[in-house]
């Protein structure tokens, strides 16, 4: 089933490749396909997730049987009967102390959505820039650093831009023009706009959208980036000679040689936006000099600096004091004292996945000191943590610790001698 939802994608890229300006007409029958309803489950099973407001868990489908689940979804839109639920809006804290909203479909909208993601992603792939590179296939946040600090080696300043509330922004009536310039099958559009008009769900309490996307939903990474890819076209066509615009998601920088391109840079990016009915923030949004004070993006920390061994000014990146400050929040909290119920070895299962994807992300950039400075921090709260499980008469100093800890603990470690980006 997987290969022929796949063999149907390539169709649809390779068609939308050959003529940029064709719209698609006969795209609602794939979406309620058996093998592309297939596909969207076990894509979306594999996210995991919780319930949204109908308190339908994955559990709940596979005890009734997702064969049944996926029949019921397939009926429902053949005989245009399906209606998405309002989303469950939850916040999640910041580390700047605000909150951060994200909106929980449920289990049976997100199926949908991600089978008409399948379909209608290819189409829109095929005409989505290359300096965009949030939410889409084979490419990544790796992929945007690695751009950003090679295009930094011959520029001096950056735009660094921040879209002021962008996903609750979208204007949804912008937004259909954009897919209407692809898509010309009205239930596709109609199914898009219904999600969109689903409203939230928050404290108990209905509430209607007129605007945004809700992030956590499934299709939103994809309508967000339709949306933003008119802005890469009319950056790339008429304003790349200020600057290269990178971008991920609503992430962007524009990267640019003398400051007087960037401070035009900054006003034709903000005249643009304000057509696309989005706001720079005004305090977030600021022209950098990447040898003066840096940037972050994408949890990275920009800077241009001279080199202790050549000599020559060149562009270092490491993780920022924001990320720096959330991971030692997370092993502060797996080495908290309420997780004194557990023992060493589960505290170092709970720790070494954190550890590993972490390394891996920022091992692309300059970061062994902040590493080791981690490495330390790890077995400052790893030491307390075994020592207060056992109690004050629990005799262990800290040179014999520190030699079982990397022998023998099995926790791993953010500094690696001879990993590539990490080395001394």
């Amino acid at each position: 089933m997987m290969k022929k939802s796949q063999e149907l994608q390539r169709t649809l890229y390779l068609a939308a490749k050959r003529s940029r300006n064709r719209r698609f007409h006969a795209l609602y029958d794939r979406i309620h396909r058996s093998d592309v309803l297939w596909r969207a489950w076990q894509e979306v099973r594999s996210n995991k997730g919780v319930a949204g407001v109908d308190g339908i868990s994955f559990e709940d489908v596979e005890k009734e049987g997702v064969e049944n689940f996926l029949n019921a979804i397939e009926k429902e839109l053949k005989e245009k009967t399906y209606r998405p639920k309002p989303v469950l809006r939850v916040t999640i804290p910041k580390t700047d102390g605000g909150e951060r909203p994200l909106g929980i479909p449920t289990i049976k909208d997100r199926v949908v959505q991600q089978a008409c993601k399948i379909v209608i992603e290819p189409i829109f792939e095929a005409n989505f820039q290359p300096n965009s590179y949030g939410f889409r296939p084979k490419k990544s946040a790796t992929n945007a650093v690695n751009d950003l600090k090679g295009t930094l080696v011959r520029n001096w300043w950056v735009v660094d831009m921040d879209i002021k509330g962008y996903f609750d922004s979208i204007d949804h009536d912008t937004l259909l023009v954009l897919l209407q310039r692809r898509i010309s099958d009205r239930r596709v559009l109609k199914l898009i706009t219904l999600w969109l008009k689903a409203g939230v769900v928050a404290g108990g309490r209905f509430t209607a959208t007129n605007t945004g996307s809700p992030q956590g939903g499934v299709i939103s990474p994809l309508l967000a980036n339709i949306y933003l890819h008119v802005f890469d076209m009319h950056w790339n066509t008429r304003f790349k000679h200020l600057g290269r615009l990178i971008r991920y998601a609503d992430d962007c920088v524009i990267v640019c040689r003398y400051r007087n391109e960037a401070q035009k840079a900054y006003r034709e990016a903000s005249n643009f936006m304000q057509r696309l009915k989005l706001t720079l923030h005004p305090e977030k949004t600021r022209v950098v000099g990447v040898n003066e004070d840096g940037f972050d993006f994408l949890g990275f920390y920009f800077r241009k600096s001279r080199s202790e061994t050549s000599g020559k000014i060149a562009p270092y990146c490491w993780p920022s004091r924001k990320a720096m400050k959330n991971i030692r929040l997370r092993i502060k909290e797996i080495t908290d004292r309420s997780m004194f119920r557990l023992t060493p070895e589960m505290i170092i299962g709970k720790l070494n996945p954190l550890i590993r994807g972490w390394r891996n992300y920022f091992k692309t950039g300059n970061s062994t000191m902040k590493f080791q400075q981690l490495d330390e921090y790890l077995l400052f709260r790893f030491f307390r943590f075994m020592r207060k499980q056992g109690g004050n008469r629990h005799r262990l100093s800290k040179e014999k610790f520190k030699n079982w800890y990397f022998d023998y603990s099995g926790i791993e470690r953010f500094y690696l001698p001879g990993v590539a980006g990490c080395g001394p």
